[in-house]
């Protein structure tokens, strides 16, 4: 029996598309679905219940989750991982990491924990609830995290500050607020990092793989009020001459082209065993820092303090 696949984030644009492909491509899985906001009120999650209603016989649940509290997130790790326990749902095939938020303009926000919100949500969210899981996951099960070409110093158009790890690791979190004008330089700062799991042998063949989708033109995290009226102008213009565009910069990508890469990169036999990160559905080289052992090391312990995870509550060896 195929496992459950974990997605985050699966109202969003990308998170769509992957449902989409995963229900009409791979429909043996089971899926498990959360969003922010469950009401029939809100348009993307309509779209949500409209991409799942052309699959009938199709194996969905949708929970609500607020990556912006930790507390809320360890209730939901918990729920998954009793459901999993009694038979509800198979164990997880694969979680995706799929949900983000950014700030681009309107300057520094933060979760209900106080944790700079970016930084909350895209990455400690995310490695709290993979953390909490490990034990309920398949043998060969794959974890994917999205991750761009942000996360390397130099390489983002519109970047303004370069991503760096700070000797203070607080600095993540512990923002001051903008200046004035220069919120869109701090939108781009996140810390990209997997998590090993190979020296625990009941664990060694779950593989870690961090996937830039390429730049999506038709999300609608470039429709958002905060973004620069220029970067919506530019964006707008690519994604209506998108296969002219991707001709002159191959980076550039849709929403439904992306998901098929990411989700035959976490559930395909063709990727089995495969790790690392990924460009679009090619292996490609990560930021040096994502390379050091030390940086990764220390990252790692501060996220298990950031998150409250003790002992108890993974599979992992803390």
């Amino acid at each position: 029996m195929a496992g459950t696949v974990l997605i985050t984030g699966a109202n969003g644009s990308l998170g769509l598309a992957l449902v989409s492909y995963l229900l009409s491509t791979y429909p043996a899985h089971t899926l498990l679905l959360t969003v922010r906001n469950p009401s029939p009120s809100d348009p993307n999650t309509t779209k949500l219940h409209a991409i799942i209603a052309k699959h009938p016989n199709s194996k969905v649940h949708i929970e609500t989750l607020d990556l912006a509290s930790l507390k809320d997130v360890t209730a939901f790790s918990q729920n998954v991982a009793s459901s999993i326990a009694k038979g509800t749902y198979p164990k997880l095939a694969a979680i995706v990491c799929n949900a983000m938020t950014w700030s681009l303009n309107s300057g520094v926000r933060f979760s209900k924990d106080g944790l700079e919100l970016t930084m909350a949500v895209n990455t400690l969210a995310h490695f709290d609830i993979v953390l909490r899981l490990l034990g309920v996951m398949e043998e060969h099960a794959r974890v994917v995290f999205l991750s761009s070409e942000s996360h390397w110093p130099g390489k983002a158009g519109f970047e303004k500050y370069p991503p760096v790890i700070p000797e203070d690791l607080e600095q993540l979190v512990k923002y001051e607020k903008d200046v004035p004008g220069e919120e869109a330089g701090g939108g781009f700062l996140s810390v990209e990092k997997t998590d090993s799991t190979e020296q625990q042998p009941e664990l060694s063949k779950i593989r870690v793989l961090a996937v830039d989708p390429g730049g999506l033109v038709d999300s609608r995290a470039f429709s958002q009020a905060d973004v620069p009226l220029l970067w919506r102008i530019v964006i707008g213009i690519a994604n209506f001459l998108q296969p002219l565009v991707k001709r002159l910069n191959p980076k550039l990508n849709s929403s439904a082209n992306a998901a098929r890469d990411v989700v035959d990169l976490a559930v395909t036999e063709e990727f089995a065993g495969k790790e690392g990160h990924f460009l679009m559905r090619e292996h490609d080289d990560s930021s040096p820092d994502s390379h050091n052992e030390k940086v990764q090391g220390r990252l790692f312990a501060k996220g298990v303090e950031w998150c409250g995870i003790r002992q108890e509550d993974t599979a992992l060896p803390l």
